[in-house]
């Protein structure tokens, strides 16, 4: 028999029940998977000579790390090492970590070299139920994970990063909303054309050259706000207005489509560039 001792009862519990799991199609004696508590600890055994069920426990445990024990070290290094004691702020942390887990951030992902992290507690997982026929848990995560645990740090640093960079920009989002609140609109509707740059129009789709737009800037926009506004599109957006800002792209999802957006809200109609070209024609 194998044994492996959890200092923590709720992770052998767990444990337990994911080789229990594994193993829901397989007809086995009960005896051949075994869990031990105690006051202070609990211990899980399983009889290693029967291949289907170390098979089955090397997948259960890959599993309890992933799904269980990830977050629990993720939550741990926030706390401890970056005093994130804010449960919200916690997962609003862990939700970028899971993106860049799930392969949804390329952006973060390039700044993390090898990504397998699943393979490499596989092999880890492997190699200690090869070598040892008792170990403890904590012991395994202490000097076999060293290496994936450093890795697990990086997430945390690159995803706080990206949290304070996303709380930034909703202030700054919300920054310029208050001010566009106090604003009436210079002209009621606007055509905002993005091809090759970002071309303004006004009710009659005739253009709006760059030296008028630079007139219709609010100077207080720039001069009272501490924040980086865009001078091209979004301060002019800011100062005209708009009720209504029809938005010609082909791009939806760019960032400077995403923050007009954010901005003006239910002000902002967003439109194919094909419908700029039929609406115009079809105007003059």
């Amino acid at each position: 028999m194998a044994e492996i001792t959890f200092q923590n009862k709720e992770d052998a519990n767990q444990f337990h029940n994911y080789i229990q799991k594994q193993l829901h199609s397989i007809s086995f004696d009960k005896k051949m998977i075994l869990l031990f508590e105690d006051e202070n600890k609990a211990k899980v055994k399983i009889d290693k000579a029967v291949k289907e069920i170390l098979e089955a426990c090397k997948k259960a445990f890959l599993q309890f790390v992933i799904k269980i024990k990830l977050n629990d070290w993720f939550k741990l290094i926030l706390k401890e090492q970056y005093f994130y004691e804010d449960e919200d702020e916690q997962q609003q942390i862990l939700d970028i970590i899971q993106s860049i887990l799930d392969g949804n951030r390329a952006d973060l992902e390039s700044l993390i070299h090898d990504l397998n992290m699943n393979k490499q507690i596989e092999t880890a997982i492997s190699q200690m139920f090869e070598e040892q026929r008792t170990f403890s848990f904590d012991s395994f995560v202490r000097f076999r994970m060293r290496p994936f645990m450093e890795k697990l740090e990086k997430f945390v640093e690159i995803s706080i990063d990206e949290y304070k960079m996303e709380q930034e920009y909703q202030m700054y989002i919300q920054t310029l909303r208050q001010f566009l609140a106090k604003r009436a609109p210079k002209i009621n509707h606007l055509h905002l054309l993005m091809e090759d740059g970002v071309t303004f129009y006004d009710e009659q789709y005739y253009e709006i050259r760059r030296a008028e737009l630079v007139r219709m800037i609010d100077r207080r926009l720039i001069s009272n706000h501490p924040v980086y506004i865009d001078s091209v599109t979004i301060a002019p957006l800011l100062s005209i207005a708009p009720s209504t800002i029809y938005l010609y792209t082909d791009d939806y999802e760019q960032p400077l489509v995403r923050t007009i957006q954010n901005i003006f809200e239910e002000r902002v109609q967003l439109k194919e560039m094909a419908d700029f070209y039929q609406n115009r024609t079809a105007f003059f």
